[in-house]
């Protein structure tokens, strides 16, 4: 593919002599990204929530409903999927906006150098964040330290202005002819992303536009009288010259972005250098540090100067292309330097700020700067004043001795273990004869092969103690407890749990404190089944070679929900295709409501959600939720059911036959309607009415497919108790909108689309064969 553009844009008008017309907003970082987003006026954003970059999203959502963008904003079934649809969108030629933190970027991480190494430049906002495992979801930067080796251009923002300015840098940045690739805007995770602070935003549209300029038309898959292939298979020598050119255009950043940033000063009225320096006129001591520390540590230098110490401190506003000859002149008179990293590379010394700027220095002869490495704030771990002074000490010691100690390289803010004390013991472990009351007896219907199961008596199920102890920190009247505690009544023997990520996982396992009586284990939405049926194989393994010798096999069983079915249904259905013996049991209260309710593809249309926003443009969702209970009855498993936490003893009975199949024939899987009263806006203790409306409008038959076979468990049209849709919709404060005469045609469409899935599953339950 040819790396010229077909036809250059026009240079961007020259800013004015004054700063271009301005307002006034109190905002937080992710406000500030999102406002940045509207006013550049992107064509398409791919996206997929993830704490705590989410927030862009969701306030694009709502201004969306009300009007105020046409920005096509399409969610994905996950960090990756959302890559894909980002790059797909750059392809075409417009101007494409993704927001991610954490393991979203990781996730996303393969696909960042295809589009850097295709040219196709885009703008990513990373609202930095701690990386798993363990789990944490508070700021530092081990995120986006992965991702320096990828080929993006890297702005670090420091404040919300930064993080709106960078926008409109980012986007001339990575769109000049010289650099073209992929602009990345990091700014730091609760500290920048949450923490509103007054900001100017643009108040001329036509002159943001002027500055903006037109995107560069480059050979697009969309123009079809010039056919190009994108992304070709490439051999010696044609791979090692297309990086040559990258890091030609990177080279090229070099030169390109400090005059975008004296633009930006001008049209704005603030600088950006590619190095901020403060305070180094004179300085003997400094301090490096990337984005909010850095201001922390501003404040200190300037007691410490009333002090008299010659003190300063350096923050890099770019991370890639990076800075080497700015570090290298302003260290030039310095004795010596702490360099703080929110993120380690682990065994090399250092993180990469540190490294980087070791290795810059070393290019120096004449520069004789002592540098002391400390990695500090990992897991959003508060940078105080108190911190700053430390670092300054450090190396004002340093350069008294003309020599780097204290240590060269320590970690900064940990606390010592003390001597003679370990963990803190968990909960007892509960016995199997605890809970193994054969409150179910599974038998076989000789004459149709099926599962028959008979329960105990509810009152006396209730003698059974949990598997989850009391005291998780769940919202008031969440749907998940009850429906594992029913879960937990019928499963006999020992049982291993996986959680994916999700409500039921965070608040059951908050450090140092678990709710779990038994074996359990934690890994990311995205990756949980496959994670299961590799410890479901080494047992068996195990016990194959004599390993392991159990009297009776443990049943493995995985609980998602939250979503979890999105991200993770590519490795769900790998398990199910395999076909391990395991179950997966999906709670589905029809959102992603650990991370603040946004949109799903369990979320049914037209509900509003945080990323589907009602209001006087937009209805909510605009698309059907998906059925996943036929999507796994489609794999030919031994059993597949759908159940609510409303109907206890259809769900235990259903828990039982999974049980029985999981442990002798292969993967079973179980969709159950959880109640979310505070994101589906009802009364806490309104459980009851409104599953049982959801089920009697046919909106969530109950239903189970056994060897192929699908019966339906209860048919609320032969009992006389069918209901509109609309008396479910009317009964959740998500879905009031959809019930007035403005939405007439919207609720007509659900009613037809759930008209239509339920005769599908009456069919199959009166054909023999279906």
């Amino acid at each position: 593919m040819n790396t010229q553009a077909i036809a250059q844009a026009p240079e961007a008008a020259s800013a004015a002599s004054a700063p271009v017309r301005q307002k006034i907003e109190f905002r937080s970082g992710n406000e500030a990204a999102a406002l940045a987003a509207r006013d550049i006026g992107y064509h398409v954003m791919g996206f997929f929530p993830i704490t705590p970059s989410t927030e862009v999203a969701e306030n694009l959502s709502k201004m969306q409903a009300e009007g105020q963008h046409d920005i096509a904003m399409i969610a994905g079934d996950g960090e990756h999927g959302a890559a894909g649809i980002c790059y797909g969108a750059a392809l075409g030629g417009g101007r494409v906006l993704n927001a991610t933190s954490s393991q979203g970027l990781l996730y996303a991480l393969e696909q960042l150098p295809v589009q850097a190494g295709t040219r196709v430049p885009m703008v990513l906002n990373v609202a930095a964040r701690a990386v798993s495992g363990p789990l944490d979801i508070r700021g530092d930067h081990s995120d986006f330290y992965y991702a320096l080796n990828t080929g993006w251009i890297v702005l670090c923002a420091r404040d919300p202005q930064a993080a709106y300015d960078l926008n409109f840098a980012a986007i001339r940045i990575g769109e000049h002819p010289d650099v073209r690739l992929p602009v990345m805007v990091v700014y730091d995770g609760f500290f920048t992303s949450h923490q509103k602070r007054r900001i100017q935003v643009f108040d001329d549209p036509a002159a943001v536009q002027r500055f903006l300029g037109e995107r560069p038309v480059w050979p697009s898959p969309l123009d079809t009288e010039h056919p190009a292939t994108f992304g070709a298979y490439m051999n010696d020598p044609d791979l090692i010259n297309n990086k040559v050119q990258l890091s030609q255009a990177m080279d090229a950043a070099r030169g390109v972005i400090p005059k975008i940033f004296a633009e930006l000063e001008q049209f704005t009225g603030r600088p950006y250098a590619v190095l901020d320096s403060y305070r180094m006129e004179d300085a003997e001591v400094a301090q490096i540090l990337i984005n909010s520390a850095a201001e922390t540590a501003k404040e200190v230098a300037d007691a410490l100067r009333d002090e008299g110490r010659k003190v300063g401190v350096l923050s890099p506003n770019v991370m890639r292309p990076f800075p080497s000859e700015e570090f290298r002149h302003a260290l030039k008179g310095v004795k010596a330097a702490t360099i703080g990293d929110r993120a380690d590379s682990y065994g090399a010394g250092g993180g990469n700020l540190s490294l980087e700027v070791r290795a810059s220095l070393q290019l120096d002869r004449d520069n004789d700067t002592l540098v002391l490495s400390r990695i500090y704030g990992l897991g959003g771990k508060d940078f105080v004043g108190a911190d700053a002074k430390v670092f300054f000490d450090e190396a004002a010691q340093a350069a008294a001795s003309q020599q780097a100690t204290p240590p060269v390289f320590a970690y900064h803010g940990a606390t010592a273990g003390r001597v003679g004390q370990g963990a803190k013991p968990g909960l007892p472990p509960i016995r199997v004869e605890e809970v193994s009351r054969g409150n179910a007896t599974v038998t076989t219907d000789a004459a149709t092969g099926r599962l028959k199961v008979e329960l105990a008596p509810l009152w006396k199920m209730t003698e059974t103690p949990g598997r989850i102890a009391p005291g998780h920190g769940a919202c008031p009247g969440c749907g998940a407890f009850p429906t594992l505690h029913q879960i937990d009544r019928v499963l006999e023997g020992d049982v291993v749990v996986l959680f994916q990520t999700g409500c039921a996982m965070v608040v059951t396992t908050g450090y140092p404190t678990t709710a779990h009586r038994i074996n359990y284990i934690h890994n990311l939405f995205q990756n949980g089944a496959a994670t299961l049926s590799g410890l479901v194989e080494m047992y068996h393994e195990k016990v194959r070679r004599g390993e392991l010798q159990r009297l009776d096999d443990p049943t493995f069983v995985m609980i998602t929900g939250d979503g979890g079915m999105d991200i993770g249904m590519g490795a769900a259905l790998g398990a199910a295709h395999r076909n391990h013996r395991m179950m997966i049991l999906e709670y589905d209260n029809q959102g992603y409501m650990n991370t603040g309710a946004q949109l799903s593809y369990s979320t049914p249309f037209a509900h509003r959600t945080s990323t589907s926003e009602v209001g006087g443009a937009l209805p909510g969702k605009r698309y059907h939720h998906k059925d996943t209970a036929q999507i796994f009855a489609s794999c030919h498993l031994p059993y597949v059911f759908t159940a609510s936490e409303g109907y206890p003893e259809d769900l235990m009975r259903k828990v039982a036959k999974a049980q029985y199949y999981a442990k002798r024939e292969g993967l079973v899987y179980g969709k159950i309607l959880s109640f979310c009263p505070l994101n589906w806006r009802t009364a806490d203790d309104a459980a009851e009415p409104v599953l049982q409306a959801a089920i009697d409008s046919c909106f969530f038959p109950l239903y189970e497919v056994e060897h192929g076979h699908t019966t339906l468990n209860y048919d609320p049209e032969t009992a006389g108790r069918r209901k509109p849709v609309g008396d479910w919709l009317k009964m959740m404060g998500k879905t009031k909108h959809i019930v007035t005469p403005a939405n007439a045609q919207v609720l007509e469409g659900i009613q037809g689309e759930v008209d239509r899935r339920w005769s599908r599953i009456k069919a199959m339950h009166e054909h023999p064969l279906l």
